[in-house]
C-alpha cells in the first residue's frame, strides 16, 4: 500500500493506484486510466455552523440527490451528476476546520468500474497532523 499524506489528511492507495499533486489538488489514478479521483482541501479559519451538506448544495446545484457519508473522522455528503459523456461523483466531507472536496470522474461507459476501489480508498482517510487534537 502507498500512503498519500498532506498536512490535513492522509489515505492509503492500493499498489495499482498512484497520486500526483497538481497545484493544491491531489490527483489519484489507477494504472488502467479509467478515471481520476481528485481531492482539494479547504481550511476555514473560523468554522461556522455551515455544514458540508450546505456547501455541497450551494457549490453543486446540479446534483439533486445527496447521500450522507462517513470516512473515519470525516463526515459529509456524496452525490453524482452527468456532464456530456462523463459521470462525476462528488464528496464534500469535513473534520474540524477542514473541508475535503473529492471528485471522481470517468466516461459514461466506465461508470461503476472503479466505484468500489474509490470507496475503499476514501474509507482509509484519516486526519493529518494539522487536525490533531490539542
Amino acid at each position: 500500500m502507498n500512503v498519500v499524506e498532506t498536512d490535513y489528511w492522509c489515505l492509503m492507495l492500493p499498489p495499482e493506484w498512484s497520486a500526483d499533486r497538481e497545484d493544491d489538488v491531489v490527483v489519484i489514478t489507477d494504472q488502467d486510466g479509467i478515471g481520476e479521483l481528485a481531492i482539494s482541501t479547504l481550511i476555514f479559519e473560523n468554522p461556522s455552523s455551515v455544514t458540508s451538506g450546505d456547501i455541497a448544495r450551494d457549490e453543486s446545484p446540479e446534483v439533486t440527490d445527496w447521500e450522507p457519508v462517513t470516512f473515519g473522522h470525516f463526515t459529509g455528503v456524496a452525490g453524482q451528476l452527468r456532464e456530456d459523456a462523463t459521470v462525476i461523483t462528488e464528496w464534500y466531507v469535513a473534520h474540524r476546520n477542514a473541508l475535503l472536496y473529492c471528485t471522481y470522474a470517468c466516461d459514461e461507459e466506465d461508470d461503476g468500474l472503479d466505484a468500489a476501489a474509490v470507496e475503499e480508498i476514501l474509507a482509509t482517510l484519516v486526519p493529518g497532523d494539522a487536525l490533531a487534537e490539542a
